[in-house]
């Protein structure tokens, strides 16, 4: 099958999964972006349609809500946003994709190396081409450090960290539930740090990774991601995810990069850190990704080179700009024939270091203990 000849008319989208971030972050964006057209949206939850129906602006044509993917025909459907819970992403997107459907799916594309598979051979079944949520690539202050990355000659070093106050997702909900989300802040936050990591790091796999993760925030109330307004009482005891993962991994050609993800900490403000040492220089990119209110005041980005750092002007946008960049460029992404199994190297990459993080870092503890040091 070919790429979907969407040609000059908008791309009749139907958004699948119509939780917070369908609500908050894909529907308004898809609106008001006139490239595409929503011509359907989907979810089992009654609820969840329920909601969207009631957000429908007055005047506007009644938006089909369906309860089901198999209700989507291919013929009506050019791109599918998929939005479902983490452990929904494989068996959804494959779906979809079997029938012919281009589908964009939200982080994290998949759960282990297995679903990653499973989503190649469905891409290659239906012969349309899978896409990824990469929004952090398309910050401005992101796309500065690339181009200063691009001047600090041989990059031998990242160092990538995104550490919130205070925000663990809907706690007692699916997002903190292993079985249902996969994992805890490296699989959430950790894939934006790692989807970051490809323009610097290129087609380098990663031959050794080692981690720990902790929980020590995770059951406390104050912790919890109050801006995403995930609303109901806390389940106690229904967690079972880490809210802070570190790791060390090296590449097959030896490079080295340090990763921290944290739901949540003993500092006041949330911060994304990203640091590239280089073999001409580094480069420290200091910002706040995502949408949570209690951020830094603005990114500041600075180039060191021969002992002397300087900053670098970085122009200021509105939160969730990203978003909206990368919806620009998917109708190119769509109309691209070479698209086709490009997510799914970067996917086999990140979700085998993200796996390989948290089998070290379940080592038993009377193994760790009684390891020679």
């Amino acid at each position: 099958m070919s790429a979907p000849d969407i040609g000059e008319r908008p791309i009749r989208t139907a958004v699948v999964g119509l939780g917070w971030a369908a609500r908050s972050i894909w529907l308004p964006r898809l609106r008001r972006n006139p490239a595409f057209t929503v011509t359907a949206a989907v979810d089992p939850d009654e609820r969840g349609r329920a909601a969207v129906a009631e957000a429908e602006p007055e005047g506007a044509d009644r938006l089909p809500l369906l309860a089901a993917v198999h209700d989507l025909d291919p013929a009506e459907v050019d791109l599918a946003v998929v939005a479902v819970p983490n452990h929904l992403h494989c068996a959804v997107a494959g779906e979809l994709l079997t029938k012919g459907i281009p589908v964009f799916l939200e982080k994290p594309v998949c759960l282990t190396s297995e679903e990653a598979e499973l989503l190649a051979a469905a891409e290659r079944s239906g012969g349309a081409v899978l896409l990824a949520g990469s929004a952090a690539r398309y910050r401005a202050d992101v796309r500065g450090l690339y181009r200063i990355a691009a001047r600090l000659g041989h990059i031998r070093h990242v160092e990538l960290a995104w550490v919130r106050a205070r925000g663990v997702p809907d706690r007692g909900g699916w997002f903190t539930q292993r079985s249902l989300a996969g994992g805890g802040a490296l699989v959430d936050l950790g894939w934006h740090l790692f989807d970051i990591a490809v323009p610097l790091l290129g087609t380098a796999a990663f031959r050794h990774a080692i981690g720990t993760v902790s929980a020590d925030f995770i059951t406390q109330r104050s912790s919890r991601a109050a801006w995403r307004d995930d609303g109901g009482p806390a389940l106690p005891g229904a967690t079972d995810v880490e809210d802070t993962a570190r790791g060390f991994l090296i590449t097959d050609d030896g490079r080295s990069v340090v990763l921290h993800a944290s739901w949540a900490s003993h500092e006041a403000l949330d911060t994304t850190r990203v640091t590239i040492d280089g073999s001409g220089g580094s480069a420290t990119l200091r910002c706040t990704f995502g949408f949570s209110p209690n951020r830094l005041e603005k990114s500041t980005l600075t180039r060191t080179v021969d002992g002397t750092t300087r900053p670098v002007a970085v122009p200021t946008e509105p939160i969730g700009t990203e978003y909206d960049r990368q919806l620009d460029m998917l109708p190119a992404q769509l109309r691209d024939p070479a698209g086709r199994g490009r997510v799914i190297e970067e996917v086999r990459r990140t979700i085998g270091a993200i796996e390989r993080v948290y089998t070290s870092a379940r080592i038993p503890r009377e193994v760790r203990e009684s390891a020679p040091v």
